[in-house]
């Protein structure tokens, strides 16, 4: 009973994380999109937690078919408790994978085609490449695959399905002239803040409630949570000023996720001075491929592929590099780099073929009209 307890205090921790999203990205984009950004994350929530309750629980942790699917314990009811607790911690890491999305997409896609993405993601992209590495009868499970928490199934999931449909639905107008980046300031930084530390806190759940019980694992796992996210943090501020000659706001709050998601991986098996240097090198990766990501015509609002898929890359292959018991460091390190690539392979590769696909018979962005009066208005109340 105490381990279902502790389960339940973790979901409702991890839960707390989509009112973490929903400030961040709300924050950073423009007033006259806010509102908009922040339906987009109670919607999507509950789309994805009916889907993964019809279908994606079921895909992910049912009995393993050769490796590839689950197919069984679709639609858990209350009369298992075991089941109804592991559903409810589950369902919040898919709504988190599905919530990425919104931020990285933000101020130019249309509602309807978000939640067509949502439901494409939650019902069938996270399940199945969570059952391939989660489930214990998973293929890339077999194979030793080791995401405590889900860098790649959760946080590089729903960064590589972004970056299928960023290219596709374009840029922000008036983001990229000429050789030019312009930056575009959100309208609420205070309230972005606000949004990293609710992340923060909700990391707790997170990664402490990912070993399934209150065992004598939780501490050392939120310890090395905590100080990664102040080593990225730390790290982008430093970059920040030596780079700018001042701390930005949106470098400091980037960086702090970004230690945060590069330790989920390996949050079980890392030394904590180990997980300072992942949670550092993690906010560099994280700065460098923004960067590189902008220098591309690349229109991320918030970054999300950076934050969540770069610096999910860099700490799934520390599992291998830095990881304690591991007898062969470099077949480690070859397995976790696998995983990513399946990951990549799968949900930008279906998502890109996918939309691709259906740009050629609908609109998957707003008019440019729209655009420029602002989603709030143009999608909510036009």
């Amino acid at each position: 009973m105490l381990d279902i307890l502790w389960l339940l205090l973790c979901t409702s921790l991890v839960f707390l994380m989509q009112a973490g999203f929903m400030c961040l990205e709300s924050g950073l984009t423009r007033s006259k999109n806010s509102i908009n950004v922040a339906v987009k994350n109670i919607a999507d929530f509950g789309l994805s937690v009916a889907l993964f309750w019809a279908l994606g629980y079921g895909v992910m942790f049912g009995s393993s078919w050769l490796g590839w699917l689950g197919t069984s314990s679709f639609m858990p009811n209350r009369d298992d408790p075991q089941t109804a607790i592991l559903f409810l911690f589950q369902a919040m890491f898919c709504g988190t994978a599905t919530t990425i999305i919104s931020g990285a997409l933000a101020e130019r896609l249309k509602f309807t085609v978000y939640l067509a993405i949502a439901a494409w993601v939650s019902g069938l992209i996270y399940p199945l490449f969570g059952h391939w590495a989660w489930n214990e009868g998973g293929w890339l499970a077999q194979l030793g695959f080791h995401d405590f928490a889900g860098s790649t199934v959760v946080h590089g999931v729903g960064a590589w399905v972004s970056l299928a449909a960023l290219p596709i639905v374009g840029a922000r107008r008036d983001r990229f002239s000429m050789e030019h980046i312009n930056p575009i300031q959100g309208s609420n930084l205070p309230f972005s803040v606000l949004g990293c530390l609710l992340l923060w806190f909700g990391w707790i759940g997170f990664n402490g409630g990912s070993t399934l019980a209150l065992n004598d694992q939780v501490p050392g796992i939120v310890l090395n949570t905590m100080m990664a996210g102040v080593a990225g943090m730390i790290t982008a501020a430093l970059w920040s000023w030596v780079q700018q000659r001042h701390v930005e706001v949106g470098f400091l709050i980037n960086g702090s996720i970004a230690g945060l998601v590069a330790i989920t991986a390996g949050c079980d098996s890392f030394d904590t001075p180990i997980a300072l240097v992942v949670g550092a090198t993690g906010a560099a990766v994280m700065i460098l491929t923004a960067q590189r990501l902008a220098r591309l015509k690349i229109d991320d609002a918030v970054d999300a592929v950076a934050v969540h898929g770069a610096a999910g890359a860099w700490g799934t292959v520390s599992v291998g590099l830095f990881g304690a018991e591991i007898d062969n460091r470099l077949a480690q390190v070859g397995v976790q780099a696998l995983g990513i690539g399946v990951s990549l392979v799968w949900a930008f590769g279906a998502t890109w073929i996918i939309l691709s696909l259906a740009q050629r018979f609908v609109s998957l962005r707003v008019s440019e009209a729209d655009e420029a009066i602002g989603l709030n208005v143009a999608e909510l109340a036009g």
